[in-house]
Protein backbone atom coordinates (compact mmCIF):
# COMPACT_ATOMS: atom_id res chain seq x y z
CA UNK A 1 0.00 0.00 0.00
CA UNK A 2 3.17 2.32 0.63
CA UNK A 3 4.55 2.36 -2.76
CA UNK A 4 0.51 3.41 -4.25
CA UNK A 5 0.66 5.79 -1.93
CA UNK A 6 3.94 6.78 -3.09
CA UNK A 7 3.48 6.67 -6.59
CA UNK A 8 0.04 9.13 -5.70
CA UNK A 9 2.40 11.25 -4.16
CA UNK A 10 4.74 11.62 -7.31
CA UNK A 11 2.02 12.02 -9.53
CA UNK A 12 -0.37 15.20 -7.71
CA UNK A 13 3.00 17.00 -7.50
CA UNK A 14 3.70 16.51 -11.31
CA UNK A 15 0.21 16.27 -12.90
CA UNK A 16 1.31 17.60 -16.34
CA UNK A 17 3.94 14.77 -16.36
CA UNK A 18 1.85 12.23 -15.26
CA UNK A 19 -0.92 13.32 -18.02
CA UNK A 20 1.88 12.82 -20.67
CA UNK A 21 2.71 9.65 -19.65
CA UNK A 22 -0.70 8.79 -19.84
CA UNK A 23 -0.82 9.99 -22.82
CA UNK A 24 2.12 8.33 -24.12
CA UNK A 25 0.52 5.49 -23.07
CA UNK A 26 -2.61 5.86 -25.01
CA UNK A 27 -0.62 6.92 -28.22
CA UNK A 28 1.02 3.28 -27.92
CA UNK A 29 -2.22 1.24 -27.52
CA UNK A 30 -4.15 3.76 -30.68
CA UNK A 31 -0.52 3.00 -32.59
CA UNK A 32 -1.05 -0.65 -32.27
CA UNK A 33 -4.97 -0.71 -32.80
CA UNK A 34 -4.58 1.61 -35.88
CA UNK A 35 -2.11 -0.96 -37.24
CA UNK A 36 -4.03 -4.10 -36.26
CA UNK A 37 -7.34 -2.27 -37.87
CA UNK A 38 -5.20 -0.93 -41.22
CA UNK A 39 -3.70 -4.87 -41.86
CA UNK A 40 -0.64 -3.46 -41.25
CA UNK A 41 0.12 -5.31 -37.89
CA UNK A 42 -0.87 -8.80 -37.98
CA UNK A 43 -4.55 -9.31 -35.87
CA UNK A 44 -3.46 -10.55 -32.42
CA UNK A 45 -6.27 -10.95 -29.71
CA UNK A 46 -3.75 -10.74 -26.21
CA UNK A 47 -2.09 -7.24 -28.13
CA UNK A 48 -5.57 -6.09 -28.71
CA UNK A 49 -6.58 -6.80 -25.40
CA UNK A 50 -3.48 -5.01 -23.84
CA UNK A 51 -4.42 -2.32 -26.03
CA UNK A 52 -7.81 -1.80 -24.78
CA UNK A 53 -6.72 -2.69 -21.23
CA UNK A 54 -4.19 0.42 -21.51
CA UNK A 55 -7.15 2.87 -22.89
CA UNK A 56 -9.16 1.93 -20.25
CA UNK A 57 -6.69 2.32 -17.11
CA UNK A 58 -5.54 5.69 -18.40
CA UNK A 59 -9.33 6.48 -18.80
CA UNK A 60 -9.83 5.71 -15.34
CA UNK A 61 -6.85 8.31 -13.99
CA UNK A 62 -6.96 10.83 -16.61
CA UNK A 63 -9.31 13.09 -14.86
CA UNK A 64 -7.40 13.04 -11.48
CA UNK A 65 -4.51 15.21 -13.11
CA UNK A 66 -5.78 18.33 -14.53
CA UNK A 67 -5.76 20.69 -11.43
CA UNK A 68 -6.20 24.38 -11.50
CA UNK A 69 -2.97 25.75 -12.21
CA UNK A 70 -1.53 23.05 -14.25
CA UNK A 71 -2.47 24.96 -17.32
CA UNK A 72 0.40 27.41 -16.68
CA UNK A 73 3.24 25.10 -17.26
CA UNK A 74 4.67 25.21 -20.70
CA UNK A 75 5.48 21.47 -21.50
CA UNK A 76 1.63 21.12 -21.62
CA UNK A 77 -0.49 20.58 -24.81
CA UNK A 78 -3.56 20.90 -23.04
CA UNK A 79 -5.57 23.54 -24.06
CA UNK A 80 -6.45 26.47 -21.95
CA UNK A 81 -10.11 25.54 -22.45
CA UNK A 82 -9.83 22.40 -20.40
CA UNK A 83 -10.24 24.98 -17.30
CA UNK A 84 -12.21 27.80 -18.42
CA UNK A 85 -14.82 25.02 -19.61
CA UNK A 86 -14.57 22.41 -17.00
CA UNK A 87 -17.75 20.76 -17.56
CA UNK A 88 -17.26 20.29 -20.90
CA UNK A 89 -13.90 18.46 -20.95
CA UNK A 90 -15.36 16.22 -17.84
CA UNK A 91 -18.39 15.62 -20.35
CA UNK A 92 -15.51 14.08 -22.90
CA UNK A 93 -13.84 12.09 -20.44
CA UNK A 94 -16.89 10.48 -19.22
CA UNK A 95 -17.29 9.69 -22.87
CA UNK A 96 -13.88 7.98 -22.70
CA UNK A 97 -14.28 6.41 -19.93
CA UNK A 98 -17.52 4.90 -21.03
CA UNK A 99 -16.00 3.94 -24.50
CA UNK A 100 -13.20 2.34 -22.61
CA UNK A 101 -14.82 0.24 -20.10
CA UNK A 102 -17.24 -0.83 -22.92
CA UNK A 103 -14.44 -1.80 -25.21
CA UNK A 104 -13.06 -3.83 -22.18
CA UNK A 105 -16.41 -5.48 -21.43
CA UNK A 106 -16.69 -6.47 -24.88
CA UNK A 107 -13.62 -7.76 -25.15
CA UNK A 108 -13.91 -10.62 -22.84
CA UNK A 109 -11.67 -12.98 -21.46
CA UNK A 110 -9.22 -13.53 -24.34
CA UNK A 111 -9.42 -10.16 -26.30
CA UNK A 112 -11.65 -9.68 -29.14
CA UNK A 113 -12.57 -12.91 -31.10
CA UNK A 114 -11.49 -11.55 -34.67
CA UNK A 115 -10.52 -8.22 -36.22
CA UNK A 116 -13.96 -7.23 -36.62
CA UNK A 117 -14.68 -7.68 -33.29
CA UNK A 118 -11.63 -5.18 -32.23
CA UNK A 119 -12.48 -3.06 -34.95
CA UNK A 120 -16.14 -2.31 -33.32
CA UNK A 121 -14.71 -1.65 -29.36
CA UNK A 122 -11.28 -0.19 -30.04
CA UNK A 123 -13.29 2.48 -32.85
CA UNK A 124 -15.61 3.91 -30.01
CA UNK A 125 -12.63 4.49 -27.81
CA UNK A 126 -10.44 6.10 -30.61
CA UNK A 127 -13.70 8.29 -31.78
CA UNK A 128 -13.61 9.38 -28.36
CA UNK A 129 -9.98 10.68 -28.51
CA UNK A 130 -9.94 12.81 -31.26
CA UNK A 131 -13.28 14.46 -30.49
CA UNK A 132 -11.43 15.11 -27.23
CA UNK A 133 -8.31 16.11 -28.97
CA UNK A 134 -10.29 18.44 -31.37
CA UNK A 135 -11.86 20.65 -28.57
CA UNK A 136 -8.83 20.03 -26.18
CA UNK A 137 -5.42 20.27 -26.97
CA UNK A 138 -3.77 22.72 -28.19
CA UNK A 139 -2.17 21.92 -32.42
CA UNK A 140 1.09 21.52 -32.86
Amino acid sequence: MLAVSGVTAVASEDPVATRKALMQSNGAAAGLSGGMMKGEIPYNAAAAKAALASFNAAATAFGDYFPEGSDMDANTTASPKIWEDMEGFEAELDKFQTAAAAAMQAAGKDGPADLDAFKAAAGSVLGTCKDCHEGYRVKN
